[in-house]
């Protein structure tokens, strides 16, 4: 029997409808015929969550997230999947409130990194999920080395992020400068960079680069339905 799975959504929509794509293809794929995923998505408004983020009161946005969480938890979710990277710095919160499992989206990155053998990583996200412990540190408890861009590309990074990815603008020469930082991490040592923020993909991909790229969103997907489906 397929388990439901909880989507927390909307951090941003552009994202949250690759989630929703991704889960019904991948359900379709490994089911066949008229088969699609079991999902109940609870979508907030980025302007609040933003808002919270600017501020740095991540205990607010830990309320925040309770609160829609337990909402697809009674709703009948037997599993939570957060459809954001920055986001994450709260899953700890969330999954200790909630009585059904947190998928947390660094695993199901870890997994795909120690599968292919993987040992330095370069991340590209938000500057919270750059700088910030909470992500890295998860990855590195699993003995991958993580490296950030230099602090100007990370204000370039999380710019684009905000003010373009997060609006439905893909502008060519943020491809071009996001394709800079791939290489730079990999001239640093990288042996795959992860796109470690869930608009990203939609901006650069596989076909972009020869260097392995881990997108996050997919990987969380994938991940998703492996659980749903066992």
């Amino acid at each position: 029997m397929m388990k439901t799975l909880g989507l927390l959504g909307g951090m941003s929509w552009e994202s949250t409808q690759t989630y929703y794509r991704l889960l019904n293809q991948q359900v379709s794929q490994r089911l066949g015929g008229l088969h699609s995923a079991k999902v109940i998505l609870d979508s907030l408004d980025f302007a609040d969550v933003e808002a919270l983020q600017q501020a740095g009161d991540w205990t607010a946005l830990g309320d925040l997230l309770i609160k829609h969480a337990l909402r697809v938890e009674a709703a009948g979710a037997d599993g939570l999947i957060i459809g954001t990277n920055t986001m994450h710095r709260v899953a700890p919160q969330v999954e200790a409130a909630l009585s059904i499992p947190l998928l947390h989206i660094a695993d199901a990155t870890a997994q795909a990194l120690l599968e292919d053998g993987i040992q330095t990583v370069g991340l590209l996200g938000t500057r919270f999920t750059m700088e910030q412990a909470f992500y890295r540190e998860r990855l590195e408890a699993q003995g991958i080395e993580v490296l950030v861009p230099n602090d100007d590309q990370r204000e370039q990074v999380h710019r684009i992020i905000y003010q373009e990815l997060c609006r439905g603008l893909l502008v060519r020469n943020s491809r071009a400068a996001y394709l800079a930082v791939v290489e730079d991490l990999h001239q640093r040592g990288a042996a795959g960079v992860i796109l470690g923020c869930t608009e990203i993909g939609l901006l650069i991909n596989q076909t972009d680069t020869t260097i392995p790229l881990y997108d996050t969103t997919l990987l969380h997907a994938k991940r998703g339905v492996e659980w749903a489906l066992t």
